[in-house]
C-alpha cells in the first residue's frame, strides 16, 4: 500500500530535471526581454541607423524550424521503437542546427558589407549582440544535441523512461530555441 501511495504522489510532481531546465529557460527568456526591452530604449533616444535584414537570416529562421521539426519527429520514432528514423532524424537535426549558425554567421558578413557594424550605430550593435547571444545558447543546444547522439548511437536501442526523460529535455530545450529565435527575428524585424 505505501508504494502505491509513493507512485501516486510522484505522478503529480514534475521531474526535478525538468524543472530546472524550465527555470533555466525562464532565465533565457528574462535576459532576452531585457534585451529587447534595451533596444526600444535606445531606439526611442534616436541616433538610430534603419537598415534592411539580409534574407539570408529568413532562411536561418526556416532552418531552425525545420530543426525542431526534425527532433520532434525523431522524439516520437523513438518512443515507436523505430531505432533507424530515430537516429536519421536527430543527426539530421542536428546537422540542420549548425546550419542556422553557418547562415547566422553568413548574415553577420552581409550585415557588415552594408555598413553595418557591431561597434557602429547601436542599432547594429543590438542586431548583433542579440543574434550573437542566441547563437551562444544554440551551442548549447547543440552539445545537448552532440549527448544525445552519442546516446543514440553509442548505447544499445533502448526506450527506457530515463532515456525518454534525458530525450525529452533535449527536444524542449530545441523547441525553445526555435521560437525563441522567431519572437527575436521578428522583433528586428519590426523595428
Amino acid at each position: 500500500m505505501a508504494e502505491v501511495l509513493v507512485t501516486k504522489n510522484n505522478r503529480n510532481r514534475i521531474h526535478p530535471h525538468k524543472l530546472a531546465l524550465w527555470i533555466s529557460m525562464a532565465s533565457m527568456v528574462m535576459l532576452f526581454g531585457a534585451f529587447t526591452s534595451a533596444y526600444l530604449v535606445r531606439q526611442a533616444a534616436g541616433n538610430w541607423l534603419e537598415f534592411a535584414v539580409p534574407s539570408v537570416f529568413y532562411f536561418s529562421t526556416a532552418i531552425i524550424v525545420l530543426s525542431s521539426v526534425l527532433i520532434e519527429m525523431s522524439y516520437r520514432f523513438f518512443i515507436a521503437n523505430k531505432e533507424l528514423a530515430y537516429k536519421g532524424l536527430l543527426t539530421a537535426s542536428f546537422v540542420a542546427g549548425i546550419g542556422f549558425i553557418y547562415l547566422q554567421y553568413q548574415g553577420w558578413l552581409a550585415l557588415y558589407n552594408l555598413g553595418v557594424e557591431l561597434t557602429g550605430n547601436p542599432s547594429g550593435s543590438f542586431f548583433y549582440v542579440i543574434s550573437l547571444m542566441h547563437v551562444f545558447h544554440v551551442l548549447g543546444g547543440l552539445t545537448a544535441l552532440i549527448v544525445a547522439l552519442l546516446h543514440a548511437f553509442g548505447l544499445k536501442f533502448n526506450v527506457t523512461e530515463k532515456r525518454k526523460l534525458r530525450f525529452q529535455l533535449v527536444v524542449q530545450y530545441w523547441h525553445f530555441l526555435g521560437v525563441l529565435w522567431i519572437y527575436l527575428f521578428f522583433f528586428l524585424l519590426m523595428q
